[in-house]
């Protein structure tokens, strides 16, 4: 009996070191990757998608900022008591951040927290007043507290800015036109993976309306674990806009034999598949959404979707142009000069080493779909390659 437990102790203290020895290394490459001048973008965005993401808090402050390419010494300062006078979104906005209690760590003094919830609300209207296209919705401040206990909230307002101009901007229209447009994917990616569980739905009727508050949140409202949002949040933020529904692809195929036991029925399907598991294996899923993703490219599946590129996506053209090099002036002097053309899609990719689907995946934004000056730069820097009657928010 001693034996055996000395031996299990002594292979676990191995596995921890290891671990600690991985963390260890892939620090130092993050830090490696901001010190160079340009900051090395593409390798933080394969760190953030690769296992284990970003790792702390510390380094997303670092690090968030260079994948949205924000200038962090240059953050506004916090708007005076008129940002919420006679503002159109105030009192929805203080409604939805009143409801969040579970959002915040649980055991933080109320006074922390009330002091927090009033700094969401000035974020979430600071964005909105600065951009009045941008129309807020049920969900958005879900996003933002995520940010706002990472970075802090001068921080956290300029990242949610770049983001709700970018990731985000399918939902901030008037309609839920875009929204409805990018859940529309949903099911063609499920349908390449598993034809039964797809078929299955179908009968069903169940539509996409479960994977509504995961998409717009970005998980942060489904997810009870800090970390797990966090982590899903770096591997969004390197990525694609369209990947968060490509992880919900991903859960739906994950739990495909509980879908195909339940009775085929709308309201039962439903049920299932808005209740998430908290123990999902996140890392096991972020890479196969990322090897999906590179096998059935949106480009692909806009086709079988049948409906115009969304404006986030369409968009994130110019945003990774401009975050590839950290250069603004140059990109945008080479998009006066340069003639873009369509750049091949990836549809024939059968395997691929996981090296190689790293950096693919981190720089899928260029190669999917977009320019071959897009392309160019990055290749150059690697030097290589109505209203729903359902309850969406409980």
């Amino acid at each position: 009996m001693y034996l055996k437990k000395s031996r299990s102790t002594s292979i676990n203290g191995i596995g921890k070191q290891d671990n600690e020895s991985k963390k260890k290394k892939k620090t130092a490459e993050i830090l490696q990757a901001l010190n160079r001048s340009p900051v090395d973008v593409a390798a933080l965005r394969r760190m953030a998608i690769s296992e284990g993401g970003l790792l702390t808090d510390e380094i997303r402050c670092k690090v968030w900022p260079k994948l949205l390419n924000v200038n962090t010494c240059d953050l506004r300062p916090k708007p005076g008591p008129e940002l919420r006078e006679n503002n159109k979104d105030h009192q929805q906005v203080r409604l939805d951040v009143q409801r969040s209690l579970r959002r915040f760590p649980p055991g933080m003094p109320d006074a922390e927290r009330e002091a927090l919830q009033e700094e969401l609300i000035d974020s979430i209207l600071e964005v909105l007043k600065k951009h009045p296209q941008l129309h807020y919705y049920q969900g958005y401040h879900d996003i933002v507290v995520t940010f706002l206990l990472v970075v802090g909230e001068r921080m956290a307002t300029a990242l949610v800015e770049k983001l709700s101009t970018h990731h985000l901007r399918d939902f901030m229209d008037p309609t839920m036109d875009n929204t409805k447009h990018i859940l529309n994917y949903l099911m063609p990616i499920i349908e390449k993976v598993n034809p039964e569980v797809h078929d299955f739905m179908q009968r069903a009727e169940v539509g996409t309306i479960f994977a509504l508050s995961w998409l717009i949140t970005w998980f942060g409202h489904v997810l009870s674990d800090f970390r797990h949002v966090v982590r899903l949040y770096d591997f969004f933020l390197a990525c694609h806009p369209l990947m968060p529904i490509y992880f919900a692809a991903v859960i739906v195929l994950y739990r495909g034999h509980e879908v195909l036991e339940s009775e085929c029925d709308m309201a039962a399907v439903h049920h299932l598949l808005s209740q998430i598991p908290q123990d999902l294996p996140y890392e096991t899923l972020i890479s196969r959404a990322g090897d999906l993703f590179v096998q059935f490219p949106p480009s692909e599946l806009s086709r079988e979707v049948a409906q115009k590129e969304s404006t986030a996506a369409s968009t994130f053209k110019d945003f990774e142009l401009v975050s590839a090099q950290q250069h603004p002036d140059m990109v945008l002097r080479r998009r006066f000069k340069d003639q873009v053309q369509p750049a091949p899609t990836t549809s024939t990719i059968v395997a691929i080493t996981r090296t190689r689907r790293l950096i693919k995946l981190a720089v899928m934004g260029l190669t999917v779909a977009l320019g071959a000056a897009a392309y160019a730069v990055v290749n150059s820097a690697l030097e290589w390659a109505p209203k729903f009657e359902l309850q969406l928010f409980p």
